[in-house]
């Protein structure tokens, strides 16, 4: 609880390939999410730690049952906003497009392009309320500078932004679109971080990506080509760092959900308040919720 008798907003972690639990939660409980977008990944995990409330979700389900097109990114961050969580660490296996991003290192993006084919898919609004939030920046600047000084805390191969860019998948690159994306001067390539930011930043969420390298894609003919068995150790290694750094991270985050995020519908809304469709209104109601007046 906070001094004034309201409750601190929640803290989100959605887990990557390999990590699938925080340990140290207490308090645990498994949380069954309806969402009017449908199912999310999975049960959401919430407990305490260190003081704070944390809700954790398996981006691919326990046991990796869920393809990157497959992700219902609509209902895991709409859940995610229904439970009061305002600040997210996304965890994601990426390949690194860059000599000097090794397996194993961790890259803080702070920057995204877009290859998915499913945008439609990557919005809350419509259905009769129009709504275009800022994305210039889509990266909470203030987490990502707290997970930077926590991992060089800790000692970890941390690299400060780089864009991320954002493939279909399943399938990975060919030796083409992967020195095709070198050329463009992207650094890291993966398969389901970007629509999560765009959710996040509708849901005013401040969101900040903890990239975990896994392998070289497939550009550096030197190395094996990246496929599920050659980054099995890699994926393992980069989940145990992530609980390591999550862990100290928690105890650091703030109490106040007063970032530039958390205020970006402010000038994001078009359609007048009066127009709002009351369905969609219900639908999309832990979004709205301080415009509305009842």
């Amino acid at each position: 609880m906070s001094n004034h008798g309201e409750e601190i907003p929640a803290i989100g972690v959605i887990g990557g390939s390999g990590l699938y639990e925080i340990e140290g939660l207490t308090g645990v409980e498994e949380l069954h999410i309806e969402t009017p977008f449908g199912e999310p990944s999975d049960l959401i995990v919430r407990g305490n730690f260190a003081g704070r409330r944390v809700c954790f979700l398996p981006r691919h389900g326990r046991g990796h049952r869920l393809l990157p097109t497959e992700l219902n990114h609509r209902a895991n961050l709409w859940a995610m906003r229904s439970l009061d969580v305002r600040w997210i660490i996304a965890v994601t296996a990426v390949g690194s497009l860059k000599e000097a991003y090794h397996p194993r290192d961790i890259v803080l993006p702070d920057q995204f392009f877009d290859r998915t084919s499913q945008r439609a898919d990557h919005t809350f609004f419509g259905e009769g309320i129009v709504a275009h939030v800022g994305f210039g920046d889509p990266i909470s600047a203030g987490l990502r500078q707290l997970l930077f000084e926590t991992a060089t805390a800790l000692g970890k191969p941390v690299h400060n932004g780089g864009t991320y860019v954002n493939m279909d998948g399943p399938a990975f690159s060919t030796r083409a679109e992967s020195e095709t994306n070198r050329k463009l001067g992207f650094d890291l390539i993966g398969m389901t971080n970007l629509p999560e930011a765009k959710l996040a930043r509708e849901a005013e969420i401040a969101l900040a990506t903890l990239a975990m390298i896994t392998d070289y894609d497939c550009w550096k003919i030197e190395e094996e080509a990246v496929s599920a068995h050659s980054v099995i150790e890699h994926v393992q290694a980069n989940a145990a760092n992530a609980r390591e750094i999550l862990q100290a991270l928690i105890p650091r985050m703030p109490t106040a959900a007063d970032w530039p995020e958390h205020r970006s519908l402010d000038s994001a809304i078009f359609t007048d308040q009066s127009l709002w469709p009351e369905p969609t209104t219900r639908k999309l109601a832990p979004l709205l919720q301080r415009f509305l007046k009842y």
